[in-house]
């Protein structure tokens, strides 16, 4: 498992555990804790993507050994509760990757993968509150300059996949909380060269994050 990756999931079972404390939970008196129906969370996150490729055997992708490279990135998410437990989460980001094969680098491509999550938190009148979450991806494929033997290879524009999440927000102040978070998207792209496919890149990144958030 990727280092990034271990460091985020160790700190989020800490950040869990904490909340078995005394102090991380909160009665309703205690004015800096606690998220409700109606509240809207805005968080600002640097975020690490981890792809995990796979392509479809016996095609020219898999014959190659098509990777695709880590990428870090700012995130941002909108955050809106609909109950005092239950919220809707819209993240945006965009990155750039390079692909990689055997043959070594085929060029670059971008990456826009808005994503809608329903969300679950856990204690949410304390302080720390983990959460989890599920919903759908869509990710649009711009910008791309890839190639094979200097002959250019075209991407499918876009795709949609399920998406899933994992998280804790901890409140240092009555606005102002951290969050940790990692989430697994699935997305892909068709590949052609002229008229001849090249097969599916499935890139399916497992994406780490860490910020800073503001509840209004």
């Amino acid at each position: 498992m990727n280092s990034g990756v271990k460091a985020a999931v160790a700190t989020a079972c800490m950040l869990g555990a904490w909340c078995l404390m005394p102090n991380a939970t909160a009665d309703e008196t205690d004015p800096m804790s606690g998220i409700h129906a109606g509240d809207v969370l805005v968080r600002l996150r640097a975020i690490s993507i981890v792809p995990e490729v796979s392509t479809n055997s016996g095609n020219t992708l898999s014959a190659i050994n098509a990777g695709v490279n880590n990428a870090t990135v700012p995130e941002l998410d909108l955050t809106y509760m609909i109950r005092d437990s239950i919220g809707v989460e819209l993240i945006l980001a965009t990155s750039r990757h390079q692909v990689t094969s055997n043959l070594g680098r085929l060029g670059g491509v971008n990456v826009l993968p808005p994503t809608l999550l329903l969300q679950y938190h856990f204690n949410h009148q304390g302080r720390v509150r983990p959460y989890v979450g599920a919903g759908l991806n869509y990710t649009y494929f711009y910008n791309d300059s890839l190639n094979v033997g200097g002959q250019g290879v075209q991407v499918s524009r876009s795709s949609f996949g399920p998406a899933v999440q994992a998280g804790v927000d901890v409140q240092i102040t009555k606005k102002l909380f951290l969050n940790a978070d990692i989430k697994k998207i699935w997305m892909r792209t068709d590949t052609t060269l002229g008229s001849g496919s090249l097969g599916t890149l499935h890139i399916d990144p497992i994406v780490v994050g860490v910020g800073l958030g503001m509840k209004f």
